[in-house]
């Protein structure tokens, strides 16, 4: 049998990945990372050591870690996701940010494909004075955001299934946010790396990538407060064509927010 410290070199050569690796083996032996640092000469029996060359050859295949390991961290909460969810990623919390800025006092919110439950267990673990409502048209979604939900404590979200807005009735908000599918059907990059993975309909909509947004825009003059905003992440080529869309339903003040690398991620409009 082969030491930690050995197991650890060899497999983050194969993948390429230190981080990787650790991850994949803290989840194989049931540890936490730090354990390693005490254990470098520890020596891992033969089923342990099958188990996590199981886990090797999931992800030389390409499978995520975030699915292999069934959790993803977002917002320092620690998610439960499956195939049925997008994988939270770190951009994502540049439009909790924006939301959260913009959200009065026992206000109330609404996620729209909510997946995990991420930005909506985000919010909600923000402002637990705020009321949430997180939409989404898959059921096997809604079922690991209602656990993410439970297991966090968050209590004030709920979780409804629909089509965008199709099962909120008259209901407003007082901010809408959205990281809907934006990815122009047939982009190559659907086929390669992590989104090979993904549920296809957390990702493309339409030849320009732009149908849902068009259709949550359609909508959210209906369903936002006077006032309200409505908040979408897109991609880093979208901005200007998110916010003509945002003006042709009549929202007002459009904006648009870059992430960390500089790139166009958030864009928001208001209804007056």
């Amino acid at each position: 049998m082969t030491d930690i410290r050995t197991i650890l070199r060899e497999a983050s050569a194969a993948l390429g990945d230190r981080l990787e690796a650790e991850l994949l083996l803290a989840h194989a032996l049931g540890v936490d990372r730090a354990w390693f640092f005490a254990h470098a000469e520890d020596r891992i029996d033969e089923a342990r050591a099958a188990n996590f060359q199981a886990l090797l050859t999931r992800r030389a295949k390409g499978e995520p870690v975030a699915y292999i390991l069934g959790r993803r961290d977002f917002w320092s909460l620690p998610l439960e996701v499956t195939p049925a969810t997008l994988i939270p990623r770190p951009e994502t919390e540049l439009l909790v940010e924006q939301a959260l800025v913009r959200l009065p006092e026992g206000g109330r919110v609404l996620d729209l494909g909510t997946g995990s439950g991420a930005i909506a267990l985000a919010i909600a673990s923000e402002r637990p004075d705020a009321d949430v409502t997180a939409v989404d048209a898959s059921v096997a979604a809604l079922v690991v955001a209602r656990r993410n939900a439970q297991r966090l404590g968050l209590g004030r979200v709920l979780m409804t299934e629909s089509d965008w807005y199709a099962a909120l009735g008259d209901q407003r908000f007082d901010v809408i946010v959205s990281n809907p599918p934006y990815v122009e059907a047939g982009d190559p990059h659907l086929d390669q790396g992590d989104l090979r993975f993904e549920p296809s309909s957390a990702l493309a909509s339409g030849p320009d990538g732009l149908d849902d947004i068009r259709r949550i825009a359609h909508g959210a003059r209906e369903h936002l407060t006077d006032g309200g905003w409505l908040l979408v992440e897109h991609g880093w080529n979208q901005a200007a064509s998110v916010r003509d869309i945002f003006s042709g339903e009549g929202l007002t003040d459009a904006f648009t927010v870059q992430d960390l690398e500089a790139r166009d991620r958030v864009t928001g409009a208001r209804a007056g």
